[in-house]
């Protein structure tokens, strides 16, 4: 496994607990109070005309509380500058906004997220930027999705729904030679098991409502980027677009940011426990997991993640109503969509969060179930699955 994350470097000398609990966070300086407070407020009172205090004035452009997270996100993730947005959407959306122009290029994953796929195809298609997919696995064949007008390339690693691993040092040299920015959404693995911008990555992207928020009581987004001139950019537009994160979102997301260490390590550690239950199990034809040897990213993963994170995917025989009822049996795991909750989620993404993709070239197969494990008792989670696949 990777010891990056253990670098203590990267960190301005403390290791990742330490900066997940104290970066960003300091006491009220009134109060004394240990955990920084809601500043639940739209306006700020200047002292004179243009004399702004710590530099707010209007809750869009800046809060403290959403300053505080932002801080925080860029010293994980080990970048000059983050941004915490409404939702990781709106993230995803003010990066294109800030990155392309109409005529520009992307490459996309083959297995991106559904969300981020229509985004693309409904959305930003629509203003004139075109894009392609390729398998981003392959390093060859994201070359040789690149025109002369790519602009960026975009990589899940790993990807959602099918957990492929995409090697980020060696996507990252293609774009490079390619003139391109590469974009890396880390949000199934989190900074503490993976981080991109010290493999070359240009920005990161997060879903905020997932592992790093973790309760499943908040909806967020955040972009952290290594260039502080990109950082400007993107802030001008953050400001702009307006879909900031709120006080109270923000707050949430910092208060889950300190547990994160110990979440993702049990996350890693009962989805070990449930993929290989799975591959050992009659009825499942196959087991999405990184963690596994035989999955065909696995060496990659070991080397550029600490662990291999909470999310299975696998396939059952019988089909779509087979994988259907699967979801429809399970009991502790809670049917629904998401993901990276201390609770265990079940989903079938043809249906549910990944129905956006099909007839494309994206479409998931039929016979697949996702599985969001959570720090439940690893044997109470095997015993539900079991049942359910009985």
């Amino acid at each position: 496994m990777s010891d990056m994350h253990n670098s203590q470097n990267a960190h301005g000398g403390h290791g990742f607990e330490t900066v997940a609990i104290h970066a960003g966070n300091t006491a009220d300086p009134l109060t004394g109070a240990v955990v920084p407070p809601i500043y639940q407020v739209s306006t700020y009172k200047q002292d004179g005309v243009g004399g702004l205090r710590g530099g707010y004035e209007y809750s869009r452009s800046a809060n403290p509380t959403r300053t505080a997270l932002e801080e925080n996100l860029a010293a994980l993730e080990g970048g000059r500058r983050g941004l915490a947005f409404a939702s990781g959407l709106a993230a995803e959306d003010c990066l294109l906004r800030t990155l392309l122009s109409p005529g520009d290029h992307v490459v996309i994953p083959n297995d991106a997220y559904g969300g981020t796929f229509r985004l693309f195809a409904k959305v930003v298609s629509r203003w004139g930027v075109e894009w392609s997919v390729a398998d981003t696995s392959d390093p060859a064949s994201v070359r040789a999705a690149l025109t002369p007008k790519t602009k960026v390339i975009w990589v899940e690693t790993p990807s959602n729904p099918l957990l492929g691993i995409t090697d980020i040092a060696a996507v990252a040299q293609v774009a490079r030679e390619a003139g391109a920015r590469l974009v890396v959404d880390n949000t199934f693995a989190s900074p503490y098991l993976q981080q991109p911008l010290a493999l070359g990555a240009d920005v990161v992207v997060h879903s905020l409502t997932k592992y790093m928020g973790g309760h499943s009581d908040v909806v967020g987004g955040a972009l952290i980027v290594a260039d502080p001139a990109l950082g400007d950019e993107l802030a001008y537009h953050q400001n702009a677009m307006g879909a900031v994160a709120g006080p109270m979102d923000a707050w949430l997301v910092l208060r889950g940011i300190k547990t994160l260490p110990v979440r993702m390590d049990r996350h890693s550690e009962n989805a070990t426990k449930v993929a290989d239950m799975l591959s050992r199990h009659a009825r499942v034809t196959r087991v999405l997991y990184p963690g596994l040897p035989e999955h065909p990213g696995h060496e990659i993963a070991a080397k550029q993640m600490k662990a291999f994170g909470g999310m299975v995917s696998f396939q059952v025989e019988g089909g779509e109503e087979a994988a259907v009822a699967v979801c429809d049996r399970a009991k502790l795991f809670t049917l629904g969509e998401s993901l990276g909750g201390v609770e265990s989620l079940i989903e079938h993404p043809g249906r549910m969060t990944h129905a956006s993709v099909a007839g494309s070239a994206l479409e998931v197969p039929s016979d697949l179930v996702r599985l969001s494990v959570g720090i439940e008792s690893a044997d109470d989670l095997l015993a539900d699955l079991q049942q359910a696949l009985a």
